[in-house]
């Protein structure tokens, strides 16, 4: 019988949760009508996914974007919350398609944030197309305005793991994640 998620990956998938959640609750900058630069806190959700596939990564992905609409609702209807908060976030996860392949950290990372940027600017023209000022298309508001935080963090997060000693420790900790 082959399990869905292991005890380890269930721990490992917890304390990156804990570290996400944390560390997005330091914001470098904060958008008015919500989205943030934070200190990196995409990065341990998208870790997940790296070490332990798109599985694994999904699954903790959307838990971490449940756990955030707890922590900071923004809420105007059902499918608004599903897809600012567990699609978005959810797409995270897709890092973990990239988890076999030479710079799959970097890659998984630029594919999950991406996939986040593309369900914002979607709940964005679908859901907040009021907040775009006359005579500016839904589409480009909401591109404009989630492009810039989520962009920001992305490149300050590459660069970061960028880093020999970073990446060194990332895979040190990785080894440990997959150790049996």
């Amino acid at each position: 019988m082959h399990k869905f998620i292991t005890t380890k990956q269930l721990v490992f998938s917890a304390v990156a949760i804990a570290l996400a959640v944390v560390c997005s609750m330091i914001k470098v900058f904060d958008m008015p009508q919500g989205g943030s630069v934070t200190l990196f806190s995409m990065l341990f959700i998208v870790l997940i996914a790296y070490w332990y596939g798109p599985c694994v990564g999904i699954t903790t992905a959307v838990a971490y974007g449940l756990i955030q609409f707890i922590l900071e609702p923004y809420f105007y209807s059902l499918p608004q919350m599903v897809c600012d908060y567990l699609l978005a976030f959810g797409s995270l996860g897709l890092a973990g398609f990239f988890n076999k392949r030479k710079y799959g950290l970097q890659i998984g990372y630029v594919v999950g944030v991406f996939g986040r940027f593309v369900f914002s600017v979607l709940s964005g023209v679908l859901f907040f197309a009021a907040y775009a000022p006359e005579g500016v298309h839904p589409l480009i508001y909401s591109i404009g305005y989630n492009a810039p935080y989520l962009a920001a963090e992305a490149g300050i997060t590459l660069f970061l793991i960028s880093l020999p000693p970073v990446s060194s420790a990332l895979n040190r900790i990785k080894q440990q994640a997959l150790q049996k």
